[in-house]
């Protein structure tokens, strides 16, 4: 039998994490474009992005039919936040710029890049990317390198560098709670042998 499951962050009712999870008000808009595997994922952090951002719009699919739409809101211009050669490095706004619309899709590596794959309108977006050398806290996964973040700490990232001397920091907390519940369970001895090489 399933266990309860909180309809807001689709966690375990008894290891709800709503309330950690902030309301923060941002001049980005944040559209995510969550690939379908990741829905139910233990670690969702798209989600609590999502959730945690009051300009932002979490979207789940494969092929996006409203794509124009999604990309077009009125007053801001869409950029791509994934590497790639033609990718600027953010830098914070001026006074004269438009907001951005910051387009991140959530999946892994090989499933984003599916996702540009079969929406040839997002893989033809601007694109930026963060500094490199970023440390990830997700101590869950062995990164496939430096650089590798999670999908909330990417986000968290960019809207600090964006939006400076804001800080997002808060969006964090819900994702650290959720790491910290995880390594509960499994015990800190299966923690130390599979995740840190003991």
């Amino acid at each position: 039998m399933a266990r309860p499951q909180c309809p807001r962050c689709l966690r375990p009712t008894t290891y709800c994490l709503c309330g950690l999870i902030p309301s923060l008000d941002s001049r980005t808009r944040v559209l995510l474009l969550q690939h379908p595997s990741e829905v139910n994922h233990a670690l969702n952090t798209a989600r609590l992005a999502a959730l945690g951002l009051v300009n932002a719009q979490l979207v789940v699919g494969e092929v996006f039919e409203d794509l124009p739409d999604l990309l077009n809101p009125p007053g801001y211009q869409a950029r791509l936040l994934f590497p790639g050669e033609s990718a600027q490095p953010l830098r914070a706004y001026t006074a004269c710029d438009a907001p951005l619309l910051l387009v991140v899709p959530d999946g892994t590596w090989r499933k984003a890049r599916k996702l540009l794959h079969l929406n040839p309108l997002l893989a033809a977006l601007p694109r930026v990317a963060l500094a490199e050398g970023a440390v990830s806290r997700y101590r869950l996964r062995k990164a496939p390198g430096p650089g590798a973040l999670s999908t909330v700490e990417a986000i968290v990232q960019a809207l600090q560098v964006l939006e400076t001397p804001s800080s997002f920091e808060p969006l964090l907390r819900p994702f650290e709670a959720l790491i910290e519940g995880q390594i509960a369970a499994m015990g800190e001895a299966v923690f130390m042998k599979n995740h840190l090489g003991g």
